[in-house]
């Protein structure tokens, strides 16, 4: 990897791909473990033609807040560059939006939130209104 890694991203879908990966950083990312509290996944249709490509689905997973504070959706944190974070955004469709979070190990990373979710200064998410 070129440069340094001054970024902590958290991946519970496509991201977490080897073709998604490679295609998008040039490189398979090496990551560990992690989960973020309070949310759950659902899924949307994806229309985009390059990211069904890439990831081999038109389904996707979304990370949305729950009201159940025993919710978590379980993924990966990756270290990347800056390169590699606008990279994943432009990997990432509008319904997603990038936002800082802190993980269940207090690891702060970004993740990509359904757009319609805002942040509370906790750092937990919430529907927009």
């Amino acid at each position: 990897m070129a440069g340094p890694a001054p970024h902590q991203l958290f991946s519970y879908g496509t991201l977490q791909s080897r073709e998604v990966q490679l295609a998008q950083f040039g490189r398979l990312l090496e990551g560990k473990p992690d989960a973020l509290p309070g949310h759950r996944i659902t899924y949307i249709e994806i229309t985009d033609p390059e990211v069904i490509a890439v990831s081999g689905s038109d389904r996707h997973p979304l990370l949305v807040a729950s009201s159940e504070p025993s919710d978590a959706v379980e993924g990966t944190v990756f270290s990347i560059t800056d390169e590699e974070l606008a990279s994943a955004d432009d990997y990432e469709v509008d319904d997603y939006a990038r936002t800082q979070v802190v993980l269940r190990s207090g690891t702060k990373a970004w993740v990509y939130l359904g757009a319609q979710t805002e942040q509370s200064p906790d750092g937990r998410s919430t529907a927009a209104a």
